[in-house]
C-alpha cells in the first residue's frame, strides 16, 4: 500500500483491498470514552481519538461487521477475508483451535512429528494456528504425560523448528500456556496436584490422553506455589517469544488452573485469591500482568475462556449475562489483545436463553473475540461472523478431518467428516497418522 500521508486508524481487522482501514465499533453497553476502550490507543493528528474510519484515496469498503463486498460469487466474504489481530496480518479469519495431542518427548520437548502436524494446518490455509496446551513450569503445571512444555530453555529451543515451519507455510502461530491444576493426569516433575481448594474433580480421567480412573483430590495451592505458578506463566511466555511464536494464549478454560480460580465450584478460598466472582479473577489478572510485563506490548496476549470443564460438561458461570460481562471486561482491560471463548455449541444461548457466550463477550469488550465450539461448515462460520458474534472462528475436529479446511471452503470442495477412531487408543499424532494410512486419508489434498 502506498500513500504519501500518514495513516491513522483504529482497527482490529483490515479489509481485503487495503484501500480503507475500518474500525470495528464494539457492541458494548459501557459508557466510557472511546479512547479508554481502544488498545492500543490510536489518535488523529491533533490528539483527537480515532473513532471513525479514516479514508484513503480510493475507498468504498463497508465496516468489518459487514461483508467487504456484495459478492454473490464469494458467499464467504467475511471468513476468507484477510484481517489483522493487533500487528499480525492474517490471511483469513480461520484459526485452528488448541487440541491436546500428547505427542511430545517425555521431558516435554517438541519434535519433528509435531512440526509436520502443525505445518499441515498452515499449508492447508489457516490464518492462525493455536497450539495445544503447553505447560509452564517444572513444578505442578504439567497436566499430561508427553505434553509439550515451554518451562525450560531446552523446551524453548525445541519449538523453533515447529514455529518456523508454520510461518514458512503462511500462518501465524500462537502458543497456548496451560497449568493443569486439579485435572492433572500426568506430571513427571511432581506426583502432588494443586488447585485453588481441595476439591476433587468429578467424572473420570480422559483415557485418550493416557488417564485412568477418577481424578485425585488436589492439595490447596499455597501462597508460595501461587507465586511460582505466576512466574511460570511469565517465563513460558518469554520463552514463547524467544522461540518465534507470534503470541501466547493463557488457558483459562476447560477446568484447568486459571479456570478453577474463576469458578465458585473449585475456588472456595476466603483469602486474597478467593471471594466473589470478581475476587476470583485475581489470579488470572495477576498472570496477565506478569505475562505482559515479560513480553512487552508488541506481542499478542490472549485468553481462552469457557463455562464447562473437562470434568463437568454442564458447569455454568454463576451470575448470568451481567456478571459474565463484568468478567469479560475486567480480563480484557487487564491487557489482553483478544478473548477466545469456547462452548460445546458456540451459537447456543449461554444461560438458558438469550445471547451466546461469544456474543456476550463480543458485546462487552473492544478487543477481538475468537469463537469455538461445534463449527464445522463454512456457512456456519460465515453466519457467526456476519451477525457480529465474533471476529474469528476457531475449528478443532473439523480441522483434524480437513487440515485444508479454508482451502476446501474457498474452492467449494466437500468436507470430510471427523472420525473419532483416529484417537484410538490415544489421541496421539502417531495414532492419527496410522489411521490416515489405513483409511487412505492424507492430511492435505484428499477428498
Amino acid at each position: 500500500m502506498s500513500s504519501s500521508a500518514p495513516v491513522y486508524f483504529a482497527t482490529h481487522v483490515m479489509c481485503r483491498d487495503l484501500r480503507r482501514f475500518c474500525c470495528n465499533p464494539p457492541r458494548t453497553e459501557r459508557k466510557v470514552p472511546i479512547a479508554t476502550r481502544l488498545r492500543p490507543r490510536f489518535f488523529l493528528p491533533g490528539g483527537e481519538p480515532a473513532i471513525a474510519c479514516i479514508e484513503l484515496p480510493a475507498a468504498d469498503t463497508p465496516p468489518i461487521n459487514m461483508p467487504c463486498a456484495e459478492d454473490e460469487e464469494n458467499p464467504m466474504s467475511q471468513l476468507l477475508e484477510p484481517c489483522s489481530l493487533k500487528h499480525l496480518k492474517l490471511r483469513n479469519r480461520a484459526a485452528v483451535a488448541p487440541m491436546t495431542r500428547v505427542s511430545a518427548e517425555a521431558e516435554g520437548a517438541a519434535n519433528e512429528l509435531m512440526r509436520d502436524y502443525y505445518a499441515s494446518f498452515a499449508k492447508g490455509g489457516f490464518g492462525m494456528v493455536i497450539s495445544e496446551g503447553i505447560y509452564t513450569d517444572t513444578a505442578y503445571s504439567q497436566g499430561y504425560f508427553n505434553q509439550p512444555g515451554l518451562a525450560t530453555e531446552a523446551h524453548r529451543d525445541s519449538w523453533r523448528l515447529v514455529v518456523d515451519a508454520a510461518h514458512d507455510a503462511g500462518a501465524a502461530f500462537v502458543a497456548q500456556l496451560m497449568h493443569g491444576g486439579a485435572q492433572t493426569q500426568g506430571n513427571i516433575h511432581h506426583a502432588r496436584h494443586v488447585a485453588p481448594s481441595a476439591v476433587q474433580p468429578g467424572g473420570s480421567q480422559l483415557t485418550f490422553y493416557g488417564g485412568e480412573g477418577p481424578y485425585a483430590t488436589p492439595a490447596q495451592i499455597s501462597e508460595d506455589e501461587i507465586q511460582e505458578a505466576i512466574a511460570g506463566f511469565a517465563q513460558a511466555a518469554r520463552h514463547a517469544r524467544e522461540a518465534g511464536f507470534d503470541g501466547v494464549e493463557l488457558h483459562g478454560a476447560n477446568g484447568y488452573l486459571l479456570h478453577e480460580f474463576i469458578s465458585a465450584e473449585f475456588n472456595r478460598r476466603d483469602d486474597h485469591w478467593g471471594g466473589d466472582y470478581l475476587g476470583r479473577l485475581r489470579l488470572p489478572l495477576a498472570v496477565i500482568a506478569a505475562v505482559r510485563a515479560a513480553v512487552g506490548n508488541d506481542f499478542v496476549v490472549g485468553m481462552r475462556l469457557s463455562q464447562s470443564m473437562v470434568s463437568d460438561s454442564q458447569l455454568k458461570w454463576e451470575g448470568g449475562v451481567d456478571e459474565a460481562r463484568q468478567r469479560f471486561r475486567a480480563l480484557a482491560d487487564a491487557g489482553l489483545d483478544y478473548l477466545h471463548v469456547t462452548e460445546p455449541d458456540v451459537a447456543a444461548p449461554a444461560f438458558g436463553d438469550g445471547p451466546s457466550f461469544a456474543a456476550i463477550a463480543k458485546g462487552s469488550v473492544s478487543i477481538p473475540v475468537i469463537g469455538n465450539g461445534g463449527i464445522v461448515t463454512g456457512e456456519q462460520a460465515e453466519k457467526l461472523l456476519t451477525q457480529g458474534d465474533m471476529d474469528l472462528v476457531a475449528v478443532g475436529k473439523a480441522a483434524l478431518a480437513n487440515n485444508d479446511w479454508p482451502q476446501r471452503i474457498a474452492q467449494g470442495l466437500p468436507l470430510n467428516e471427523f472420525d473419532g477412531t483416529m484417537f484410538v487408543p490415544m489421541a496421539t499424532i502417531t495414532n492419527e497418522l496410522a489411521w490416515r494410512n489405513a483409511n487412505g486419508r492424507s492430511a492435505l489434498g484428499s477428498s
